[in-house]
């Protein structure tokens, strides 16, 4: 009998099938796509009907090759990347690259695509034996977005290029989140704060209960409303009038409210949640996810701990809902766990119910089995996985909520306490996510109560605030923008680009983000638009569900994009985007001054340039005092302020010139890559004086070791170095060994989904 052939991405998943499958299979990987759109002018073209002009990936040649010979050997050639659409665009592509079709080709080769959830070995033996054909649709749908973004981005970006400065790119989802971003931190700029006051009293009852707190709720018959006491001599003229009356419980109220516990993780609320709980980045909660899924050697060789970490249904299978009830009856008893298994419904638009949440393959296998043989952060992001599948199936916490209304015995004024106790923790007791009870002491209606204090408290409205992480890919999600596997890769986008940076976990955009964002947005306002975009997305869902075809749908969107596109780039001129017109006149030639954007921000200067060469700081006219933050100098305590120097912004003592203590303002990041050097440490993303991205140990000065380029935590194939770097070389980026011996490099491809990055 001859051997059949398996082809997969990864090596690492490889690996793993290698443990289920006998010796009559052959198992190779493609390391990712084979083939792609090349990043230049003209890789599609228009005029014959947006063809696109792919071409083999040079790196993926000897992989290519691997399979042709292994061909020869072989009856049966089984498809098994993954079950997206980048899967069967990668299963799609192989085949074209290896000249076969559906049928078998020029000879006589049963060619079969087989999908899993998981990398069980139940879960690929029932895969082999029901097969399925390669999907179009799927792989259309895939095409689409390919040709789309191309065409958006080498559209676009290029007019940047001309009217701001090089290096900058739009991008279909990314302009839209970055537009999203800039226009919260413009309503954070024009908000006003509106002072309020409220009135909080402390009551003691008869007994020798603790003295509790209530809020004033209504005053001479009429009831108060959050913003009624404007200001503080209001509140302290009723606060005065409510001072030495006597007060007694009107009514006691007890009600029981119940909370049941959110669905199953799809990949946008376990990137949300892991940015949360466990302060991950997106993309590399889908990195350590994607590590979990393809395989973990456990003692026993490679296994698949979570099932296919991008999806956004949040179904999840007969045999995980009775393990789960099994689990929660043995180790929190009968009460916790529910009579019936509870389904949730999506509220992703057209998610694909077929498919399954995020989930541990064996519920059995506890994170705490696990200890000895994952990294923490693998095993923190398998705990976050394992509870929330648990919490998923458990019975909702129960609150008992007691409100209390005091009233002033001549009617003129009302009081309200409250206060909670957790009766039933239900779910909250698998993650140990036990909320702060507020009890009020024993209490009888009609009970007289002593007034204690009362006093008038103030208030100010606060500005929305900005996004986070995990803020912003809610907030797209709930647009209907991007699909699960696009998400990290946008938001990694716009810090690459400098548009945004995060600060103490939240983005703030930068000037340049800034004015490419009022560019895109008052010269392309359809294309940047929420609701265009998500349109977009149900398209692609239409096609790749059959109903609609893709090239009809991407000529609709260039026959209106390119002509748009054409002309701005006669109307627009660079000096009116970078620069702003300031009523002040040059004091060395009498013309107008500008605020203009440079290299290192903006800065004041004279409209007649180059005949006159007069320059300030902006500071100088705007008199800008440096931003307060919550962070303290390490050396004398006081609060440190962010400034702008020649490398960009940094963090400075306020005690200047006393104190002369600068750090960076990004505090440095983990990669999630263990040192190489001392094998304690993990290699942290740190800022040069001169603002330049190094990587180190994080028990620097202890241990020196640093590198330039970005590490990723992926073991090298050649020579098991236990981590690879990301180098770019002309126009091409590459992941590579950093051992000068072994030479391994492929080229660097980002988030599945991810944006073309022209």
């Amino acid at each position: 009998m001859k051997k059949a052939l398996v082809v997969v991405e990864s090596p690492t998943k490889a690996k793993t099938l290698g443990r289920f499958l006998g010796k009559d299979f052959k198992i190779l990987a493609t390391y990712g796509h084979v083939r792609a759109l090349p990043s230049k002018q003209g890789s599609v073209d228009v005029e014959r009907d947006f063809e696109p002009k792919y071409e083999v990936i040079p790196e993926k040649k000897k992989h290519i090759d691997r399979i042709k010979k292994a061909l020869s050997a072989v009856d049966t050639l089984y498809l098994a990347s993954d079950m997206d659409r980048e899967g069967e665009a990668i299963s799609y592509h192989l085949l074209k690259v290896l000249d076969l079709d559906g049928n078998g080709g020029k000879r006589d080769l049963d060619i079969r695509r087989i999908v899993f959830h998981e990398i069980t070995k139940e879960a690929i033996q029932a895969a082999i034996k029901e097969p399925r054909d390669i999907l179009i649709p799927l792989v259309d749908a895939q095409q689409a977005r390919v040709v789309l973004d191309y065409l958006y981005g080498f559209t676009l970006s290029p007019l940047l290029w001309k009217k701001v400065r090089t290096g900058l790119s739009a991008g279909r989802v990314q302009s839209v989140a970055l537009r999203l971003i800039c226009e919260r931190e413009k309503e954070i700029q024009a908000f006003t704060p509106k002072e309020f006051w409220s009135i909080q009293a402390r009551f003691r009852g008869q007994g020798e209960g603790a003295p509790f707190e209530a809020e004033l709720v209504a005053y001479k018959g009429e009831k108060l409303k959050k913003y009624d006491i404007k200001t503080g001599d209001k509140a302290e003229e009723m606060a005065a009038a409510l001072r030495g009356k006597r007060y007694a419980i009107q009514a006691i109220t007890h009600k029981t409210s119940r909370k049941t516990p959110p669905p199953p993780f799809i990949t946008s609320t376990l990137q949300q949640e892991a940015s949360r709980k466990l302060n991950l980045s997106p993309s590399r909660t889908m990195r350590f996810a994607q590590q979990l899924y393809e395989g973990i050697d456990i003692g026993q060789g490679p296994v698949g701990l979570i099932t296919y970490m991008r999806t956004d249904s949040v179904h999840l299978a007969k045999q995980a809902l009775r393990d789960a009830r099994a689990i929660i009856r043995e180790r929190f008893g009968e009460d916790y766990a529910l009579p019936r298994a509870r389904v949730y419904k999506n509220k992703v638009k057209n998610a694909q119910e077929a498919h399954e949440a995020i989930r541990p393959t064996d519920l059995r296998r506890t994170p705490d089995q696990l200890r000895s043989v994952l990294s923490p952060q693998l095993l923190d992001l398998y705990r976050l996985i394992w509870n929330r599948t648990i919490a998923s199936q458990m019975a909702p916490a129960q609150w008992d909520t007691q409100t209390v209304l005091i009233d002033a015995a001549d009617g003129a004024a009302r009081f309200k306490a409250s206060g909670s106790l957790l009766v039933f923790p239900g779910y909250l007791k698998v993650a140990n996510e036990i909320p702060k009870e507020t009890l009020l002491p024993s209490l009888e209606e009609g009970e007289s109560l002593v007034l204690e204090e009362i006093k008038p408290l103030q208030h100010f409205t606060q500005p929305p605030p900005r996004y986070t992480e995990a803020s912003l890919i809610k907030t797209l999600e709930g647009y209907g923008i991007g699909r699960p596997s696009t998400y990290a890769s946008v938001l990694q986008t716009l810090r690459s680009r400098d548009y945004a940076r995060l600060i103490r976990k939240a983005f703030v955009p930068q000037e340049i983000g800034m004015i490419v964002s009022d560019l895109l947005v008052n010269h392309f306002s359809h294309y940047v638009d929420t609701q265009f975009t998500a349109q977009m997305e149900e398209k692609l869902d239409q096609i790749a569900q059959g109903k609609m075809t893709w090239k009809p749908m991407v000529r609709a969107f260039w026959e209106d994009f390119y002509p748009l596109v054409k002309k701005k780039e006669e109307e627009l001129k660079r000096s009116d985007i970078l620069t702003e017109k300031i009523d002040e006149t040059c004091p060395e030639c009498g013309k107008q001054l500008v605020i203009r954007y440079g290299k290192y921000g903006k800065f004041i200067a004279c409209s007649g340039f180059p005949d006159c060469r007069y320059r300030r700081p902006l500071e100088e006219k705007e008199k800008v005092p440096p931003q307060e933050t919550d962070e303290k100098c390490e050396k004398c305590g006081r609060p440190m302020v962010i400034k702008r120097g020649r490398f960009g912004p940094f963090l400075a003592c306020s005690g200047f010139p006393e104190c002369r203590n600068t750090r960076p303002l990004k505090k440095p990041q983990s990669t999630g890559v263990p040192c190489p050097e001392c094998g304690k440490g993990e290699l942290m993303e740190r800022r040069s004086r001169r603002g330049r991205t190094f990587y180190s140990c994080s028990r620097y000065p202890k241990c020196k070791f640093s590198l330039w380029n970005r590490p990723v935590a992926e073991e090298c194939p050649e020579c098991h170095n236990p981590y690879l770097v990301i180098r770019k070389a002309g126009k091409k980026v590459y992941k590579s060994c950093p051992i000068k011996e072994c030479g391994y490099r492929v080229p660097f491809e980002p988030e599945e989904g991810g944006e073309n990055p022209a």
